[in-house]
């Protein structure tokens, strides 16, 4: 964290944003924290929980408010913490991590709420609830450095921050490393499910697809090697590996599938933000 420690209202307390919490509670110097929820109980005595913005304190003036609701609902909470702030989101920013809601249109809901407060949008993943998430950030032209960086920190401390400099990537990113979890996970799944149809009992059989999973994750992030390169270390000819490739490389599985797969899933996010 920066510092001078930020104040945050944290705007939806669901998975991701309980994550984020999560996050900045374990950090050495956690920011000054109101988190507007209805269903949230405090963790401990250093977070504020209201359930509604009416309740927010009067004394309390957020840096950034960290939006983390259903895209459905994001109107109506945008409108509800602005007209409760009024004139205390004077300075503030708002980070999205939404999907499906541009810079644009958080703008024009932020100013029917009587407010005009730069906008970033980040795309977190599931990881961060285990301190391992990776975002990627946008912030629109009116955000200052300085709120640029308080959102990267607030970011990294449950992961790596990728910035991208066009709003539009945050839809590869999210087809990319938003989704990407339940990629590997299905992963898991069909190795676990093809070891139990080979005869490995259910437990052997999911032991051993989740740490084949996590293991190579750990070389990829620990060594220099690209994924290519780590692939063709481990592929001796005629061997094992290189008999399972041979199925998974040809051109209508694995190389063709997952850019049609990545495809989907951007032009969805395209289609979520209008």
């Amino acid at each position: 964290m920066p510092s001078s420690v930020p104040s945050i209202l944290l705007a939806g307390c669901g998975k991701l944003g309980g994550a984020l919490l999560d996050g900045w509670l374990a950090s050495p110097t956690p920011p000054r924290l109101v988190v507007l929820d209805r269903h949230r109980t405090s963790p401990d005595d250093t977070v504020t929980i209201v359930r509604t913005a009416a309740e927010i304190p009067a004394d309390f003036q957020p840096d950034i408010i960290v939006l983390a609701v259903k895209p459905s609902v994001a109107e109506i909470v945008i409108d509800a913490f602005g007209k409760a702030l009024g004139p205390r989101l004077n300075g503030a920013a708002l980070l999205s991590v939404m999907a499906g809601r541009t810079c644009e249109a958080l703008s024009d809901s932020i100013r029917l709420a009587g407010a005009d407060i730069p906008v970033l949008r980040a795309m977190p993943n599931t990881p961060s609830s285990v301190g391992a998430g990776i975002s990627g950030l946008f912030a629109s032209a009116a955000a200052t450095p300085e709120q640029k960086s308080i959102c990267h920190d607030l970011l990294f401390a449950v992961g790596d921050v990728v910035p991208v400099e066009n709003e539009d990537d945050l839809s590869v990113v999210t087809a990319i490393s938003g989704s990407g979890p339940a990629y590997v996970f299905l992963l898991a799944e069909l190795l676990e499910k093809a070891g139990q149809q080979h005869g490995l009992a259910p437990n052997v059989a999911r032991r051993l697809a989740r740490g084949t999973i996590y293991g190579a994750g750990r070389m990829l992030d620990d060594l220099p090697e690209s994924a290519e390169d780590l692939r063709k270390a481990v592929t001796s000819p005629n061997g094992t590996t290189a008999a399972a490739l041979a199925v998974l490389m040809k051109p209508d599985a694995w190389p063709q599938t997952v850019p049609k797969a990545i495809d989907a899933a951007t032009k969805r996010a395209d289609e979520l933000a209008g």
